[in-house]
């Protein structure tokens, strides 16, 4: 019987890593059709961004009660892992509490350790699902987690709460079993729920310990296979997200060389390259769909929590505008799904008549962000929303000329007069001669 059992189980275990494989290959592969980006300077500064942001969730504790709920869970997740990998261990060479001979007596302090995680983590994750669908916090309920991110919000915390009952219950069932057996007691928190199985027969408890034992193993790889399809794949996607922060000082913005170079040679006609007879490609100026942004972007979007810190912190969307910087990151991680489902079935991208400006995100929006940077710093896992939004608004006004009449005017008065204002250079220092001879 147990030979069957380790054969079920490694089946299911190869057919959850494979298609866990499948689908992060996807999204690494979607993530790459973005433009180059270097982002490899100064490792001992990426690595410490790793450990303060990804590891450390040194963001999170501007918030201190979310942030304490939410290091329960955090925490939970990482440590109980270890028991999840005794669970891997027994079920492919069918073994049985294989650490406990290693570990000795220490063995139930570990135990006992993981299920109080255990227990912080259930009153946390019900602590969540009451803030989300009772209290209804303002960031939780906006417009833009209407449908599948709702559900796919509350269905996380669900599967976690399966999760932890199931790892409590099979505990609580084995130490029955050695309380009946007189082989020892039970564990420090799922031995408080022993005395619930007394005058229960050891077959039974037999029945109960390995059924919680499957419904645990197979829940968590189940999850495994949830994750990349979920916000929540940003457990695995903070820590590369964190290594590779932009460094440079937050309010700079990026230049691009080539619109640099026409100023340039604008302004010094001598230095511009010679013609040649062919015409070299047209680079588009800022971006129209995912395609356009770099990597980084990309693995922004797909990093995205959905937490709404950035959403709360900007000045736009609390005057009413219609800019949510959350909604720009889910906007273009959808976009970028689209293109990955397009290119799955047609081999390469084939042109849908869709781009991320336009068609997922809206000009209104485009034009009410203040590029004040709170979205950036809001970020608990490093994410610029900035970033994509000036993208976007310097593809509609360099490629579209789409922007307001006051915009317009100042560009043309730069691209004419070399400076915002309406006079010709030969004009602008006439306001000097006037106050010397006034003087």
């Amino acid at each position: 019987m147990h030979l069957i059992q380790q054969i079920i189980f490694i089946i299911c275990l190869g057919i959850a890593i494979y298609l866990f494989a499948r689908k992060t290959g996807e999204i690494r592969r979607n993530i790459k059709l973005g433009r180059d980006e270097d982002l490899n300077d100064n490792p001992a500064q990426r690595w410490r961004n790793v450990l303060l942001l990804a590891l450390g969730q040194k963001k999170m504790f501007k918030r201190p009660i979310p942030a304490i709920l939410h290091f329960f869970v955090y925490a939970g997740f990482l440590l109980i892992n270890i028991e999840v990998l005794e669970i891997l261990i027994d079920g492919v060479f069918g073994t049985e509490r294989v650490f406990q001979s290693t570990l000795g007596g220490f063995y139930n302090v570990v135990i006992g350790f993981f299920e109080i995680l255990a227990v912080l983590t259930l009153v946390a994750v019900i602590s969540f699902l009451v803030r989300r669908n009772v209290m209804k916090v303002r960031r939780l309920a906006m417009p833009e987690l209407d449908g599948f991110p709702k559900r796919d919000a509350n269905m996380i915390l669900y599967i976690e709460i399966v999760l932890m009952t199931m790892l409590l219950i099979m505990n609580s069932a084995e130490g029955a079993i050695r309380v009946q057996e007189g082989t020892g007691n039970g564990f420090l928190i799922s031995g408080l729920l022993t005395p619930l199985f007394s005058g229960v027969s050891i077959k039974t408890l037999l029945i109960v310990q390995r059924v919680c034992w499957w419904g645990h193993i197979l829940g968590i790889l189940a999850f495994l296979n949830y994750l990349p399809y979920s916000k929540h794949f940003h457990i695995i996607l903070a820590f590369p997200n964190a290594y590779y922060l932009r460094l440079r000082p937050q309010g700079e913005m990026a230049n691009m060389k080539e619109i640099q170079n026409e100023v340039l040679y604008m302004m010094h006609p001598e230095l511009a390259p010679a013609a040649t007879g062919e015409q070299p490609a047209h680079q588009r100026f800022g971006a129209k769909d995912v395609m356009d942004l770099s990597w980084k972007n990309l693995l922004d979007a797909y990093s995205c929590t959905e937490c709404g810190r950035c959403t709360a912190s900007c000045p736009a969307n609390i005057t009413g505008k219609k800019l949510s910087p959350r909604k720009i990151m889910m906007d273009t991680r959808d976009r970028l799904e689209e293109v990955g489902r397009n290119i799955n079935a047609n081999k390469s991208f084939v042109e849908d008549g869709k781009t991320l400006v336009h068609d997922y995100i809206s000009v209104e929006e485009l034009r009410a962000c203040t590029t004040c940077q709170a979205c950036v710093e809001a970020c608990p896992v490093g994410i610029e929303p900035l970033s994509i939004i000036n993208q976007l608004r310097r593809y509609l006004i360099m490629e579209e000329s789409n922007a307001p009449q006051e915009w317009n005017m100042m560009s043309g008065n730069i691209e004419n007069n070399m400076a915002p204002w309406k006079f010709s250079p030969d004009d602008r220092d006439k306001w000097a001669e006037e106050l010397t001879a006034q003087s």
